[in-house]
C-alpha cells in the first residue's frame, strides 16, 4: 500500500488556511480520485494525500505518459510531437536570450527522452540532463546518444557552475520542492537564469474545466501553481522574477486531453483553447501554462 502525504499547511508557502477545492480523477493511469486543495494565502494548490516519493512510481506507468515517450500513437500524441520541434527551438532561443550569450553551461532537470538536451547540445551548449525515469533515459541514450543522470544527482552537483537551469513542466512533480530551490541558488552562477514552466491552474481554460482540467494530472502533479504562488515561492528562496512568457499551444493540448477524457468535442477543445489564449494576450496570468524566468536577488 502506498505511503501518502497529508498536508496540515500549504507545501508552497507553509500557511495554514487551506481547504479542499476539487476531487479530481487520475485519467491517465489508475482511475483513482485525489483531492486538490487550495491555499488562501498564496493561492497555490496541491494534491492532498499524495503518494510519497518512494511509492509514486506506478502512477507514471503508462505508455500514454507523453513526456516519457517518443510514441506518436493516437491523434493527441501525434499533434504533440509535430508541435514539439517548433517548441524546442522557441525554448532554445528564449534561454539564449535570457542568458545573454550564445553558448554556456545548462542544467536541464526532468529531461524526459532528451529532446531539449539534444537541441541545446546541437547549438553548442554544455548540457547536463537529469531524469528520474530509467525508460525515458534509455530512450535518450538510444535516440540521441545522450547519457542522462539520475534525478538525485541534483544534490551532488557543484556550486556556481551553470548559466541556466531549466525545468519544463517538471517542478510540479518534485516532492522536495524547497530542497530543489536551495540547490538552484547554489548551482547557478551569480547572473545565472532559472527557467521554470508549469501549468497554471488559475488559467482561463482551467477555470472553464474545473475538476476535469487535464493538467491537474493527479497524483503526478503534486502542486498546482498560480502565478502569484510561483513568484512567492521563488522570492522566498532569494529569486526575483525577470519575465513571464505564455505557452500558447498548451491551452489547445490540455483542452483536447480534457475533452478526450470526458468523451467531449474536439471543436469545443479548439474553442476553449482559443478563448484561453485570447484572454492571455491581455494578461499572461490567464495562460494555460506559464514560463517564469528568475535570477538571484
Amino acid at each position: 500500500m502506498a505511503s501518502t502525504i497529508h498536508y496540515q499547511a500549504c507545501p508552497i508557502c507553509a500557511s495554514e488556511p487551506i481547504s479542499k477545492l476539487y476531487v479530481a480523477k487520475d485519467y491517465t493511469v489508475s482511475g483513482e480520485s485525489f483531492e486538490v486543495w487550495r491555499c488562501a494565502t498564496c493561492s497555490g494548490g496541491f494534491t492532498q494525500n499524495v503518494p510519497d516519493a518512494a511509492t509514486i512510481g506506478p502512477y507514471y506507468a503508462a505508455e500514454s505518459y507523453v513526456s516519457h515517450t517518443d510514441s506518436s500513437k493516437g491523434f493527441i500524441n501525434s499533434v504533440y510531437h509535430k508541435v514539439r520541434s517548433y517548441a524546442l527551438l522557441t525554448k532554445k532561443n528564449l534561454v539564449t536570450k535570457l542568458v545573454g550569450k550564445k553558448t554556456g553551461a545548462l542544467l536541464d532537470i526532468g529531461a524526459g527522452t532528451g529532446a531539449f538536451v539534444n537541441t541545446m547540445q546541437s547549438g553548442g551548449w554544455q548540457v547536463t540532463g537529469l531524469e528520474p525515469d530509467a525508460t525515458a533515459a534509455k530512450q535518450a541514450q538510444l535516440k540521441y546518444n545522450i547519457q542522462l543522470q539520475p534525478a538525485d544527482t541534483v544534490y551532488t552537483l557543484g556550486s556556481h557552475q551553470f548559466d541556466a537551469i531549466t525545468m519544463w513542466h517538471v517542478l510540479e512533480h518534485v516532492h522536495d520542492l524547497h530542497g530543489y530551490f536551495k540547490r538552484f541558488s547554489e548551482m547557478l552562477q551569480t547572473n545565472g537564469v532559472l527557467v521554470i514552466a508549469v501549468p497554471n491552474y488559475t488559467s482561463t481554460d482551467a477555470t472553464i474545466y474545473g475538476k476535469n482540467w487535464a493538467a491537474l494530472d493527479t497524483p503526478r502533479h503534486l502542486y498546482h501553481f498560480s502565478p502569484a504562488s510561483m513568484e512567492l515561492l521563488a522570492n522566498k528562496h532569494g529569486f526575483k522574477l525577470v519575465t513571464k512568457k505564455a505557452m500558447w499551444f498548451d491551452a489547445f493540448y490540455v483542452a483536447m486531453l480534457t475533452e478526450q477524457h470526458n468523451g467531449g468535442s474536439f471543436i469545443k477543445a479548439i474553442l476553449v483553447g482559443l478563448w484561453s489564449n485570447l484572454t492571455a494576450l491581455l494578461d499572461v496570468n490567464k495562460c494555460s501554462s506559464v514560463i517564469y524566468a528568475f535570477k538571484k536577488k
